[in-house]
């Protein structure tokens, strides 16, 4: 479906979070002229009106100031909504954006895993939610600014049923031109599996490891036990949801075993930071999956324990 540009400016995007996934997709949105507005906490809220929204990107930056709103001031149903917030405010986030849900709303979460899928459905329908997948390197620096820290910016996007539906053209056009790379995706339920693949893998040895997937090959029996890890969630994976392709499975394993490669995942940094960090979503739900499927994973289970007493640790601080 293909509708004209002053239709696609027309229909309104909620961004929930403006952090460095949303701010980024947001702002680039917003950059292009469509009708962007960020649900933001009242800091973040302060911060944007006295400095605006400002993207470092090796794309070319920009700063521009956004439309905001805050918990409360929702003023109606938006067309879209796009999901950005950490695992960890998921539900809290929820109740903030829950008025701007209506009957024909849209609903994108490019949050990591797939318990959120769950959240949403149970909430608002099923046929409220798309599917998400975004692929981008970026963090907020100590002055709010969003930093991208790689080339790529990807965001695919689909029905989880791999329809072709109307509505799924009607959000591809909105986010296609927008300066980030769009893509919709008559697989995306498949891709939001590989990505868990990736992720649960990635923050599991990076954080059991305490380095960069290049240090851990450079460590006596670092290469066998990265491969082991990946195949003991590759195999969670195939059992209880959706088997990841063969070629995104051989990608993953080369990129998690490139020798000097100085790959880390988000949560290891979090973790670095001294940070809330999203184990219960990328590990923990999926050790749950395995044992209700009664699958061994002793690998997993070691590093969501090694997670639960940093998280306490942090609580009890």
């Amino acid at each position: 479906m293909t509708i004209p540009a002053s239709a696609e400016r027309m229909m309104r995007l909620l961004v929930v979070g403006a952090g460095s996934t949303g701010g980024y997709f947001g702002g680039r949105l917003a950059q292009a002229g469509r009708d962007v507005t960020f649900l933001v906490r009242p800091n973040r809220a302060a911060q944007l009106a006295a400095k605006g929204l400002e993207i470092v990107s090796p794309h070319g930056g920009f700063t521009l100031t956004p439309k905001t709103a805050a918990a409360g001031s929702i003023d109606g149903p938006y067309d879209m909504i796009l999901l950005t917030v950490k695992a960890y405010s998921l539900e809290a986030a929820l109740d903030d954006a829950a008025p701007a849900v209506g009957p024909g709303t849209m609903i994108l979460p490019v949050l990591n895993g797939m318990r959120h899928v769950d959240l949403l459905t149970a909430r608002f329908g099923a046929d409220s939610v798309l599917g998400g997948v975004c692929r981008i390197a970026a963090h907020l620096d100590s002055q709010g600014r969003v930093v991208q820290l790689s080339k790529f910016h990807d965001l695919a996007y689909g029905e989880m049923s791999g329809a072709l539906s109307p509505r799924a053209g009607q959000f591809d056009a909105f986010m296609q031109n927008a300066g980030f790379d769009a893509k919709l995706s008559p697989s995306i339920e498949r891709e939001m599996w590989e990505k868990w693949v990736l992720l649960a893998t990635l923050g599991g040895i990076t954080c059991l490891m305490r380095g960069s997937v290049g240090e851990i090959v450079a460590a006596p029996g670092g290469g066998s036990f990265i491969n082991q890890f990946l195949d003991e969630v590759a195999g969670i994976v195939a059992a209880v949801g959706v088997p990841p392709d063969e070629k995104a499975l051989a990608q993953t394993r080369a990129m998690l075993t490139a020798q000097g490669s100085a790959f880390t995942s988000s949560m290891y940094r979090d973790l670095q930071d001294g940070g809330p960090i999203e184990a219960g979503q990328i590990i923990g739900d999926l050790l749950v999956r395995a044992r209700q499927a009664n699958i061994s994973a002793p690998l997993l289970a070691l590093a969501y324990t090694h997670l639960v007493i940093y998280e306490n640790r942090r609580s009890a601080s």
